[in-house]
Formats: C-alpha cells, structure tokens, sequence
C-alpha cells in the first residue's frame, strides 16, 4: 500500500535520512501515545510525544517527551529560555502547526519552531515520533531527528519521584 507523503516524510527524504514508516489502527477515543505504542508494540520510552508549548517570554517551542512520562512545565520553561510555560490550547494547534492532535510531528511545522528533545532519546537507537497524520509513525535514530529539527537534548520530564 503506497503512503500518502506528509510535510514531515518529504523533509526526511528530501535530507536523505534513513527511515521506516509504522502504521497503526487510530482509536480516536485514545490518542495517547501509549496507545500507539502498544499497537505498534514499541517500548513507550521509544515513542515520543510532540507537545507544542508557550513560554511567558520566548513564544512557542515545541518538547518531544516519551511516552510514558509527562512533561514538567518548568523544566520545560528553563530549557527553553522562559520563565513559565503552558501547553498551547488543542484549537490552535493546527493554525500553528499544521497539523492536528494525534499527528503532531516535530518536522514539517508550518513555522520552524524551537525544539527540545528529552535526553532518553540517546538510550535507543531509532525512536519514534508521529509521520504528521494519525495512524502513521516515522522511526529514525535520534541523532538524525536532533539534527533535522536543530533540537537541544535536556531533561524535560517530571521526575518519578514527583509523580502522585
């Protein structure tokens, strides 16, 4: 079945960036990224969620975060030159990005946002991020993405001790 080429599967060709595509069944009662790993049976940690956030002085930045964890708003504001942040509201989503909830990628936004990737990533060869459309993954070494989305690498996530 030939896939239908996303912004972000134009990029990763057209930079010549080895690449698999995975695709999954969408269940649009469970968007999470949990979901899609299980379908896709990937480790969680490999499967990293794009979260489009907005600090108090720098405008919006984008944190790529495993799948199983959660973002830490002020970690994510340190990172990021801010002093706070909060997660952009789901209606703006797609007139910033292009894309929409569930098929967010890193690569190919509409506008070249800042970009953070939590440190796990180097812990995995390939990792997962969405293709830019529900249903359908891009797994590429992390190095590759880090490069393409000019990310810096840091630590974004609550930590387990913080977690109720």
């Amino acid at each position: 079945m030939k896939i239908r080429k996303t912004n972000a599967l134009r990029l990763v060709e057209q930079e010549q960036i080895p690449y698999e595509t995975l695709s999954y069944v969408v269940d649009e009662n469970d968007l999470t990224a949990l979901h899609v790993a299980r379908q896709l049976g990937q480790d969680p940690a490999q499967v990293f969620k794009t979260l489009v956030l907005r600090g108090d002085r720098n405008g919006l930045f984008v944190c790529l975060i495993p799948g199983n964890t959660e973002v830490d708003l002020k970690k994510a504001a340190r990172i990021s030159g801010n002093k706070s942040a909060a997660m952009l509201p789901m209606k703006e989503l797609l007139p910033v990005t292009g894309y929409i909830r569930g098929g967010c990628s890193p690569i190919g936004m509409k506008k070249h946002l800042p970009t953070f990737i939590h440190e796990t990533c180097r812990m995995f060869d390939k990792i997962c991020v969405s293709a830019g459309r529900r249903g359908l993954q891009l797994k590429l070494s992390s190095h590759h993405l880090t490069a393409l989305t000019s990310a810096t690498l840091g630590d974004l996530i609550v930590s387990t001790g913080d977690l109720p």
